[in-house]
């Protein structure tokens, strides 16, 4: 049971109201994570607008979501791993590509040193050395695509601790973590 109120939709007044309301329409419905963080609208604000302007960059979906699960795995946040299974299927992974982001694999060697990246942002807490860096670009990564790759570790190290902190109801199918927390 999450330790903060989830806010109904119906329920919801004021600018939460307009944000949810605003979430249930883009995404078709609205996740719990969402509706926890609207207890304070600054955040449900905050986490959209993230999320929103990361979409716009020029990393490929599907690498967002590899992204997503493996920083999610590297957190222990199990409604994370869960939910990005649920949307990297939808963006077209594979069930074997989605074991492999949560281990920072790929078959895909750009991937791959994407992946790898994103783990050392997170083990390293973000004090990389310049061969990390020399890695990502000679896996064909430009400057603004790594720069890219930190933010999406940053944006899911915002969703993994406040998921793991207010243990918010996973409402995906439920996807077992590869280490215990």
């Amino acid at each position: 049971m999450s330790r903060l109120q989830a806010i109904q939709t119906q329920a919801a007044t004021g600018k939460a109201k307009e944000l949810l309301d605003s979430a249930q329409a883009k995404f078709k419905s609205t996740p719990n994570m969402m509706r926890v963080m609207a207890n304070s609208p600054a955040v449900l604000e905050a986490y959209l607008s993230f999320e929103s302007a990361l979409a716009s960059g020029t990393l490929p979906h599907k690498l967002r979501e590899e992204i997503a699960l493996e920083v999610s795995e590297q957190n222990s946040c199990q409604y994370c791993v869960s939910a990005h299974t649920a949307l990297g299927k939808m963006t077209g992974l594979s069930d074997k590509q989605i074991e492999q982001a949560r281990d920072a694999n790929s078959d895909s060697t750009k991937d791959a040193a994407a992946l790898t990246f994103a783990r050392q942002v997170v083990n390293q807490r973000g004090q990389l050395s310049d061969g990390d860096f020399n890695a990502v670009k000679q896996a064909g990564f430009s400057d603004g695509e790594i720069a890219e790759i930190i933010t999406h570790v940053a944006l899911n190290i915002f969703r993994n601790y406040f998921n793991n902190s207010t243990q918010v109801e996973i409402d995906f199918p439920r996807v077992e973590l590869h280490r215990a927390a």
